[in-house]
């Protein structure tokens, strides 16, 4: 159970599930000391992407997000997958998740 905190001022708390980001980056060989980037389906804007560091990307809660509230998500959310990370706000949850990167 994570809260998203949004720069106009509202936070609201959630349950959500998905697969760490931890586990997903290990798959590739990452040792936990490398910062992530997450690559949006988002065509244009300031949040298109975000880099997520190290220190947040090795968090047992931070996520590459799938439900929420035991729901699937639904595109105002992310569909198909989002970054959750807890205390990071919530412009930098990047959605609509289309390619992650460790960086070296």
């Amino acid at each position: 159970e994570l809260p998203i905190a949004c720069v106009q001022g509202w936070s609201a708390y959630a349950t959500w599930s998905g697969v760490p980001v931890a586990a997903l980056t290990a798959l590739v060989g990452a040792t936990g000391q490398e910062d992530v980037r997450f690559v949006s389906l988002q065509q244009s804007g300031r949040y298109k992407e975000s880099v997520l560091p190290a220190r947040h990307a090795r968090d047992p809660l931070t996520l590459l997000a799938l439900r929420v509230n035991d729901e699937v998500l639904d595109l105002d959310h992310g569909y198909p997958c989002r970054l959750i990370a807890p205390s990071r706000p919530g412009v930098l949850q990047t959605k609509w998740v289309s390619r992650i990167e460790v960086l070296t």
